[in-house]
Order: structure tokens, then sequence, then C-alpha cells
């Protein structure tokens, strides 16, 4: 009994000194975002405690609590949602139970979660896909990638590129009366790192180069060649997400070995060779000036792991990596941004290279902004950002797509 006081009393002291923890100014609903960022907080303690004593690994942990918001294909008046395969890889499919006069629009949805964490069956996205398949009259594909640290990169890159390329067959379209002219791919988070991967990979593709419309990115983190750039050291301890969690569970995608986030949090992690890469996210000149503040740009070390991971030059998991060619072949693109975002610098990078070249792009910064917003779009703790970049990520999908 007094271990279970001493247990609770403990944790009781953690929490309240997480909650109490500043919150930026302008941040819509600050108690609510205050009890989420401090309970993420305690549960990566915990679990960080359960993993030193070899009970339970750190993501898993957070796994088995987002598992608890899977939810069922249940269908409605609307909408026939099922869970099937393609290529052996889950989707949730949402169509539209009444006849169209002409071809249904399609949206590709990638899942957030690190790479490590999430389901397209999770509550939010669930009702994100939903309202889109309802919205707009389209039709909806989730995507279950098979995740990490269980399946390293290139896997869950493979098993999505392999779900997008098996539903884009015109037989495929054709069965779900899609018009293959209206397609878009979206993501959030590291669901819109494989979003803009997977897009620039099929714009250069002569088979598939004319298939995608556009692409739809919700505070994407797109490079990992750089992790000192100004919203790195700003919102290092969040809210939502801190940079460690991010060094921790991205490296996850590569490896179990603790050296590479080390080296990454120092940012000493970029293999010898990569230097010609680096004017791909050169801060100091592809960020608006506003996001530089007072920063000081110094290129990241090379060599310093025992280990090398050639894959951190790759570009299929840092999307900036590409040059100007591999971008001008890229469709309409709308980005969501978030200003108190850890990953908020990847995708002002992104909009400032797109619009150097020449691509259309629709871009919302959200000044009042978190990461991690539409996962919180169901109650208990339903934040109303949530609702706004829901609803301005809809608008644009009805104007353009």
């Amino acid at each position: 009994m007094g271990y279970k006081t001493l247990c609770f009393g403990l944790s009781c002291i953690i929490y309240a000194y997480y909650i109490s923890a500043p919150m930026p100014e302008n941040i819509e609903e600050p108690w609510k975002v205050g009890v989420l960022d401090a309970l993420i907080k305690m549960t990566s303690v915990t679990a960080i405690l359960f993993e030193n004593i070899g009970l339970i690994r750190h993501e898993e942990l957070f796994f088995t609590l987002m598992k608890m918001d899977f939810t069922k294909p249940v269908s409605d008046e609307n909408i026939t949602v099922t869970d099937t395969t393609f290529m052996d890889i889950p989707v949730r499919l949402y169509l539209p139970k009444w006849k169209s006069k002409r071809q249904r629009p399609a949206v590709i949805f990638l899942h957030g979660g690190a790479f490590v964490l999430g389901s397209c069956k999770q509550t939010p996205y669930d009702v994100l896909n939903r309202f889109t398949a309802n919205k707009l009259d389209a039709v909806v594909v989730g995507v279950d990638y098979r995740l990490s640290p269980q399946y390293h990169f290139p896997i869950p890159f493979e098993d999505t590129i392999s779900v997008v390329k098996f539903f884009l067959q015109d037989e495929i379209l054709a069965k779900y009366g899609v018009d293959p002219t209206r397609i878009c791919i979206t993501g959030d988070s590291s669901g819109g790192t494989l979003a803009a991967s997977v897009t620039q990979l099929l714009r250069n593709d002569p088979e598939f180069k004319n298939k995608i419309k556009a692409q739809a990115l919700i505070y994407p983190g797109l490079q990992g060649a750089d992790t000192f750039v100004p919203s790195h050291q700003e919102y290092e301890r969040g809210p939502i997400l801190s940079r460690d969690m991010t060094i921790k569970f991205g490296c996850l995608y590569l490896t179990k070995d603790q050296d590479l986030p080390q080296a990454m949090k120092k940012n000493q992690h970029m293999p010898q060779g990569s230097r010609h890469l680096f004017k791909f996210v050169n801060w100091s000149i592809l960020l608006p000036e506003k996001y530089r503040k007072n920063h000081v740009y110094t290129e990241p070390i090379l060599g310093n792991l025992n280990s090398s991971y050639p894959e951190l030059m790759d570009s299929r998991i840092s999307p900036l990596l590409v040059d100007d060619s591999q971008l001008q072949n890229l469709p309409l693109t709308y980005i969501v941004t978030c200003e108190h975002d850890v990953l908020r610098d990847d995708a002002l990078m992104y909009v400032t290279r797109l619009q150097n070249v020449g691509v259309k792009v629709a871009h919302d910064h959200m000044e009042d902004g978190i990461h991690g917003a539409v996962s919180f779009m169901a109650s208990p703790l339903y934040l109303k950002l949530g609702i706004r970049i829901k609803n301005k990520y809809m608008n644009w999908l009805e104007e353009n797509l």
C-alpha cells in the first residue's frame, strides 16, 4: 500500500511539474494543450523507466495506449467503410453510398506517428477521412503501412508506394468510380513525409506522373540532415512534440542503435560525402527572415559516427534533399505549418523551394498552432485548432480537387 501511495505521489509531482510549464502566450485553449503536453511527457518518462528496467520498449507503451483508440470500420447512412488489403497491405476504404453523376475524386491518406506509432484506424483519422468522403463525395483510402522499429526503412515507404501504385491502376480506379485526373495524396507529420516522398517519386515516373493532381502536407517532417534549425532550438521542449522525442522516434525508422540519436542531438550524424546536400536545407537562405530571428547558421558536422547511415542522404526519408529539377514537376501543393512546432522549419523551407521552381503552392501558417493538432479532434480533449486545420484543408480540397 505504501509503495502504491509513493508511486501515486511521485506521479502527481511529475505531472504538476509538467502542467505548470509555460505555454506560448497565443496558444488557443492553453489549459487543454497543457494537459495534453503533460500527459505525453508523463507517458514518456514512464516509458523510459519501463524500458530501462526491461519491461517494455519506449515506443511500445505509446503504441499500446494509442491502440485503445482504434476504431472498427463502421458504415453509416452516407459512407460504406471497409477494412481490406491492397498488395497485402491493410487499408481502410471510405466509399460514398449515393450514386454520382460523374466519376469521384480520391484522397489517399497517410497517417502520422513518427513511423513508429499510429494507424488510420485511430478515431481522429477515422473522423477526418469519413468527413472527407462525405464532404467531397470522394473515395478515401487510409493506408496502414508497417511500422518501425519492427520494420525499418524502407519498408514503411515501400508499403505506401505499393498501395498507391496498386490503387492508381486504371482497372482499380474504374472499379471504385474514381476520376484518374482528380487524385490527391495527403498526410500529417510523418504521413506528410511519406506523402511528399511518394509524390516526388510518382511525378518523375512516366507511368504515374499524370495521375497525381495534388498533394497536401500537414505539418510534415521533411529533412533529417540538420537538427539545429531554429524551430528545433525554439521548441526543444514542445509543446506536444519535443526535440528529443522527434529524434528518438525518427532514428527508430532506421535503427535501434543508440549512437545515432545521440549524434543527431549534437547535429553530428551526417555521413562523409553528404556536404553537397546541405544547400537544400540551408535555413539561413531558405527560411523566411522572420523565422531566422537571431539564430546563427552552422553546418552539420560530418563523420562523427562509428557507424555510417547512408540512408540519411536518401530523399525518401528527407524529401527536401532532392535537387530543383526533381521539384519542378510536382503537382498542386497544399502545406500547413504550425508556429509552435519543432518541425515548422522543414515545411517552411519546402514552401520556399517549391515556389522558387514554379510549383503552385497554397500555404496556411497557424500562428497559434502546435504539432499534432489534427490528432486531437475527438473527445474528451479535442482542440479547436484541429477543427480549424481540418476546415482549411477541406476548403482547399473542395476548391482544387
